[in-house]
């Protein structure tokens, strides 16, 4: 069975949380439940470090601006994940050359992502943190499900997550006049810490 479904099915949910596709990958192959994960997503360091940080995006991720800063500096890194997953996976695999995964999983996580971030920047123009808190949740646990999903029925969790990821690309689209809200409010919080920092300055 080509790998093809799955390395989609990855990237999609690495897009959302990178740590938690590879934690997940990383369980399911070590616990004998597929024999499509390969061993260095199973190795006891990789599992270990992969947990600490999906513990440490699930408190930045629940975190108004926190969470927008958070999805910043993942933008390189969500990506990356997925590219290295999907080529593992293919690799695996055999059915995938190992390239064409890696751009599969690749762009597709970094269409999820953007979708993400700029999901969170148009809840943060919000001023309750509830919102975020069960955006996030909803996140993890959307992850969690497709991902275990995949491992059943590979097909069926790719179509879910593309009808997933379509209707994310309609949702950014729809919510752009608040994330352009957001950024100018943004702005505004920095000039205004700018002028206040010039005239806190002491003479000279």
């Amino acid at each position: 069975m080509s790998v093809l479904p799955l390395v989609f099915t990855s990237g999609w949910a690495s897009g959302i949380n990178a740590y938690a596709v590879v934690l997940l990958l990383g369980l399911f192959g070590a616990t004998g439940l597929t024999d499509e994960v390969p061993a260095s997503l199973q190795r006891t360091d990789v599992l270990v470090v992969a947990g600490l940080l999906f513990l440490c995006e699930a408190v930045a991720d629940k975190i108004p601006y926190v969470d927008s800063v958070w999805d910043s500096v993942h933008t390189v890194i969500r990506p990356a994940a997925g590219a290295v997953v999907g080529a593992l996976l293919a690799g695996q695999s055999g059915s995938l050359p190992e390239i064409a995964a890696g751009a599969l999983g690749g762009s597709t996580a970094l269409a999820s992502h953007v979708v993400k971030a700029g999901t969170r920047m148009a809840v943060n123009t919000s001023p309750e943190p509830f919102s975020n808190i069960v955006l996030s949740g909803a996140e993890d646990l959307g992850v969690a499900g497709i991902v275990t999903f995949a491992m059943f029925h590979p097909t069926a969790a790719a179509v879910v997550a593309a009808v997933l990821l379509a209707t994310g690309i309609a949702l950014l689209v729809y919510l752009w006049s608040r994330i352009r809200r957001f950024w100018r409010r943004r702005a505004q919080r920095r000039e205004e810490k700018r002028m206040g920092a010039v005239r806190g300055a002491p003479p000279y």
